[in-house]
């Protein structure tokens, strides 16, 4: 549902996952290189390499093997569990995983995650109305702490575009995603 800046661990993010039918909600907090792997992912943005979770894609679907469904599987200590449940051939093989690195093998592969009603009844929440239509579907800022557009505004099309080919170089994902919002921005207006 969203990826927004960790109020309470704050160099890390809080992805929000919700229930389909119902209006529990589970905060799963993950670091800033796992919260950029899913932005990256939901955007629809490639990079001129592979990153890791694309990278294990590509490894899976050269072994044939598909990524069924994720299962957040338990919680310890504040510390959610993953399961990835392959499907290679017919053969169902689970593999432990960090539910941070499972979520954005779930966005890669647009596959369901599910979890148990006992972890949605101690770790989920409900949220109030307002809460809910304010959740964006990001806020992943920059490493640096900048804004959007503040710094942005300045520049030309021509240099934001090339300012974008810069940073994807770079692998810088997160920049580019802002930088490309500036462009589609202004040539809406």
């Amino acid at each position: 549902m969203a990826i927004s800046r960790s109020v309470s661990q704050s160099p890390n993010y809080a992805v929000v996952l919700g229930e389909l039918e119902g209006t529990r909600r589970l905060p799963v907090i993950i670091g800033s290189s796992e919260a950029q792997a899913i932005a990256i992912a939901i955007e629809g943005m490639s990079g001129p390499r592979p990153m890791t979770h694309d990278l294990f894609k590509n490894t899976l679907e050269t072994l044939r093997a598909d990524l069924r469904e994720i299962i957040i599987s338990d919680i310890k200590e504040g510390i959610f569990y993953a399961r990835l449940v392959l499907d290679r051939d017919g053969e169902i093989i689970e593999v432990d995983s960090r539910t941070s690195d499972a979520l954005a093998l779930a966005t890669r592969f647009d596959c369901p995650i599910y979890t148990y009603e006992l972890i949605l009844q101690n770790a989920g929440i409900v949220l109030e109305g307002d809460e809910e239509e304010n959740m964006q579907m990001q806020d992943v800022a920059d490493s640096s702490g900048g804004g959007r557009s503040d710094k942005l505004s300045s520049y030309t099309v021509g240099e934001l575009n090339d300012l974008l080919e810069e940073v994807l170089s770079e692998e810088n994902y997160e920049r580019a995603a802002q930088i490309r919002d500036e462009i589609k921005q202004r040539s809406k207006s």
